[in-house]
């Protein structure tokens, strides 16, 4: 079970940066070049919505710290359009501009390619929801407490130089 758990662990990093590959071959594809994959697919889970920042993290699909720099570099090349809130002045809300929703077609696009592609060659829906059944019940298992729990490991004093 621990190497499975470990080669599950090795996939999904793997799977993620290939994934991230993939966008970016499609913005290279695109000759979109003021923006990157990251971006690209904040942008693409902002979509139609108006959102804050916080939203995004809250929604669980990035790190807060990176949101916030990600979303100001779209905003400076025009992909998103950035609002105060009328009713909580301190509150920002971000949606997609005519550029941003340009590069959301294509992407979107991309996924349709990919979905029609997936279905005669690789993967059907069965195997997929398979997969995120799967992956589901590691995000769950993960984002429980006892993920983050457990017995501390003492760590030997010749590692950390504080013995004798």
């Amino acid at each position: 079970m621990f190497n499975d758990y470990l080669n599950s662990i090795h996939l999904i990093e793997r799977l993620h940066r290939q994934f991230l590959e993939v966008v970016k071959g499609e913005l290279d594809r695109l000759g979109v070049q003021d923006i990157n994959n990251i971006q690209a697919l904040i942008l693409y889970n902002i979509g139609q919505d108006e959102l804050t920042v916080g939203e995004l993290t809250n929604r669980g699909y990035y790190l807060g710290s990176n949101v916030s720099y990600n979303v100001r570099k779209m905003v400076e090349n025009d992909y998103l359009v950035q609002e105060r809130s009328t009713h909580d002045k301190r509150s920002v809300r971000v949606r997609a501009s005519d550029k941003g929703l340009g590069l959301w077609n294509n992407l979107d696009e991309m996924f349709k390619r990919h979905a029609d592609r997936m279905g005669t060659d690789t993967l059907n829906s069965e195997d997929l929801q398979t997969a995120i059944a799967v992956l589901q019940r590691l995000e769950r298992f993960w984002g429980s407490p006892g993920a983050h729990s457990g017995p501390a490991i003492p760590i030997p004093d010749a590692m950390t130089g504080t013995g004798d």
